[in-house]
């Protein structure tokens, strides 16, 4: 496969200024040094706690935010190259939330057909034909076009908002919490459905969640990501099956396993996330860690190679 998206050393940092002066009295590194590939027709799970990040790396792949430092390329291609017509064209978002992502206001046939229509893309008559044929693709019948937001279910909105994305034939997708507002029932539905659609138009998707579990269905890959950085990298069934640094198995440890009888051995982490205002010194995950050791309160861990493809930010894994 080749690239279709290659992040190198991305950084994202926001001042915060305070007072009646105004003056600017920290900095917080929303995202901090992210080296990332993905490649055409792939899936990369993004997962982590709130506030790790990962919303923020997603702007900054689609162009919405402007990069402290690092670089991003599109198909080859730095994005900040790219006109940002074309560049919309090409990538396409999935909210969290598929009732406040679509106007009220407007029926689902002109939601769907909207991207079409400020792109200038075809005639009245073609784009009313496409944004029938997207409805079945999603899986809704073409009678949901006269309809509006408020007259869905929560999973007919989200395949309409999942219909209005695949309007332009983007090559990649961004899907930022796709499914954790719905029911769990719902959730495989819609699971499912981007499954289906990835292997029947060759989609890209970047998948971004909280949720392993989630992940772990729909992913080739996993990024787990804490407090603005990627500490761990793998096939998504390596990693979920043997996850390699202590941050991964604390975040599988919470996963609910349908089977009563199962007793899953829950490991807990000490106080909360700390603040990307102040991170801590050496390793971030250092002040919560169950296994820190005195060197990870000094040094951050470089990518430590722990198998075929998969790399660890942990000096658990250092070479002996």
């Amino acid at each position: 496969m080749s690239a279709l998206l290659e992040l190198e050393n991305v950084s994202r940092h926001y001042a915060v200024s305070g007072g009646l002066l105004g003056l600017r009295h920290g900095l917080v590194r929303a995202v901090d040094g992210v080296s990332l590939t993905v490649d055409a027709g792939a899936s990369l799970g993004l997962v982590g706690e709130s506030g790790c990040g990962k919303s923020t790396l997603a702007r900054c792949i689609l162009g919405l935010e402007q990069l402290e430092g690092g670089a991003i390329r599109f198909q080859g291609r730095d994005i900040t190259d790219w006109p940002q017509t074309e560049l919309r064209r090409q990538m396409q978002m999935v909210f969290q939330d598929p009732y406040s992502s679509l106007n009220p206001r407007m029926s689902v046939g002109a939601i769907v057909a909207e991207p079409l229509t400020i792109h200038g893309l075809g005639t009245a008559a073609e784009r009313k034909a496409k944004t029938l044929a997207l409805l079945r693709t999603v899986g809704l019948d073409t009678d949901m076009a006269r309809r509006y937001p408020h007259q869905l279910s929560g999973g007919q909105r989200q395949r309409v908002a999942v219909a209005r994305a695949l309007a332009l034939s983007p090559a990649l997708v961004v899907c930022d919490e796709p499914v954790s507002a719905l029911d769990v029932s719902i959730q495989a539905q819609v699971l499912l459905l981007l499954q289906d659609l990835r292997t029947r138009l060759g989609l890209t998707y970047l998948f971004i969640s909280h949720d392993l579990a989630v992940v772990g269905q729909i992913c080739d890959r996993i990024a787990v990501m804490y407090l603005g950085r990627v500490v761990e990298l793998g096939p998504a069934e390596t990693l979920i099956n043997d996850p390699r640094h202590p941050y991964t198995r604390v975040l599988l440890s919470a996963v609910p396993v349908p089977d009563p009888g199962h007793k899953r051995n829950r490991e807990n982490l000490t106080g909360e996330l700390p603040s990307p205002l102040n991170p801590p010194s050496g390793c971030p995950f250092h002040p919560r860690c169950p296994q820190v050791m005195d060197i990870c309160r000094h040094e951050f861990p470089q990518a430590f190679s722990t198998g075929e493809a998969r790399l660890a930010h942990c000096w658990l894994h250092k070479p002996a």
